[in-house]
């Protein structure tokens, strides 16, 4: 039996929560170094849990707990359960911005800058260059992971190839791939919104197009009021996609699983998505052909038309734990030169500098790198870098757009009197 142990439903979290009350003190070394993250796919997954059988071997006193939950549910709920339970993990995925300061506030982010100094156990794995996005106040406070793109328009080449479409650069362009696609009887882009960031993460970068990015991370960040001129306009946009049929009419009534499997089953031409398809797909769709282009241009518009919307993920030592060797050296063995390369062919893009070398990266996970890379313009997600209140309620209001419960005036006016800032 495999001394791993998966904790995705959310029972598990439930149980964990109500397991978790008055964890606050530093517990003992009970040998057990728990890991925790977003279920990041079952190609990855594999090569975490090979990781962990490669530690529990080279130290057969410790057991490697690999706690994978559902990804929106770790985002939201799952992950401050997990940190406020009995026992918290002691590694755990996290994102750079507005989370990571919070992790900090709390105590729960270890410091590791001797880790990475010379001789110690993470030394020489990541550039300075690297390393930098990942210090705060000359401290570095996680170890990296790779650098995401959160939202491109995926497509299926055969699908659009038949309707004599082409990927859409343009919003019109992407209007008319609508209204042809769905004159075919096929669904133009499959989104599942029921936990509201999936869709939620695709308007915000439409929005930040329309309002610019000034606008979206002051408001974002908690200054200014919603209900304005510009920020109406990009909300029109949203009733323009419904009123195209450009979304499954199911939008809001399943969650982004399920909005992947429309994709990936071949009923939508187009998905919504981040980085993070690839790996899926390798295990879910391995025959699907498929490929990206970055969110189509806004017309008229105060934004860069060439952001991307993106964030930096690292791994974060709990500074509650009283494992920190076994920890960072958890991590050094998952950034060894071998595991890089196995994460490589997972659909990752490691930032350890090793993976410059050996295994080819997937060309659609090095083009994704490459706009990352060249953008004139990095757009924050809301979730992972703004307070969660304000993303949830953002989220809503893009929903209630999307469910054609209000108008975009009225959707930002209930905005701003839900965060109080009438």
């Amino acid at each position: 039996m495999s001394h791993t142990k998966r904790l995705i439903a959310l029972a598990a979290v439930a149980l964990l929560a109500m397991a978790g009350c008055g964890g606050s003190s530093t517990p003992a070394n009970d040998h057990v170094l728990r890991v925790a993250m977003g279920s990041p796919g079952e190609a990855q997954i594999r090569v975490w849990d090979n990781v962990a059988q490669q530690f529990m071997a080279a130290h057969p006193e410790t057991r490697v707990e690999m706690n994978y939950l559902q990804e929106n549910l770790y985002g939201t709920t799952g992950l401050q359960s997990l940190l406020s339970g009995s026992n918290p993990p002691d590694i755990y995925a996290e994102w750079t911005g507005n989370r990571l300061e919070a992790r900090l506030a709390e105590g729960s982010v270890a410091d590791l800058t001797p880790s990475f100094a010379s001789g110690g156990v993470l030394a020489g794995l990541f550039d300075d260059a690297t390393l930098s996005q990942y210090r705060i106040g000359g401290k570095a406070v996680m170890v990296p992971y790779s650098s995401d793109v959160s939202n491109v328009l995926w497509y299926n080449k055969q699908i659009l190839a038949d309707a004599g479409v082409q990927p859409p650069t343009t919003w019109d362009e992407l209007l008319a791939a609508c209204d042809t696609l769905n004159a075919k009887g096929i669904i133009p882009v499959a989104s599942g919104n029921m936990d509201l960031q999936s869709t939620g993460n695709w308007m915000a970068h439409m929005v930040s197009r329309v309002v610019g990015e000034a606008s979206y991370a002051t408001v974002l960040g908690g200054t200014g009021k919603f209900d304005t001129p510009e920020w109406e306009q990009a909300f029109g946009y949203i009733t323009e996609l419904v009123d195209h049929a450009c979304v499954n009419d199911s939008v809001n009534a399943i969650d982004e699983n399920a909005g992947t499997q429309l994709f990936f089953q071949g009923k939508a031409a187009m998905y919504a998505a981040g980085s993070s398809l690839v790996a899926q797909a390798i295990d879910e769709a391995p025959d699907l052909a498929f490929d990206f282009v970055n969110l189509p241009s806004m017309p008229g518009s105060a934004g860069r038309q060439g952001s991307v919307l993106g964030a930096a993920t690292g791994y974060i030592v709990n500074a509650k734990s009283a494992k920190l060797t076994g920890a960072t050296g958890f991590m050094a063995l998952l950034n060894s030169d071998a595991d890089v390369q196995a994460l490589i062919g997972a659909g990752v893009t490691p930032l350890a500098t090793s993976a410059s070398a050996g295994v080819d990266v997937d060309n659609r996970t090095s083009r994704l790198k490459t706009l990352l890379d060249e953008a004139p313009a990095i757009v924050l997600p809301p979730d992972t870098s703004y307070d969660p209140k304000v993303a949830d309620a953002f989220y809503t209001a893009i929903a209630t757009e999307l469910g054609r419960q209000s108008s975009p005036s009225e959707a930002l006016a209930e905005l701003d009197r839900t965060l109080g800032r009438q």
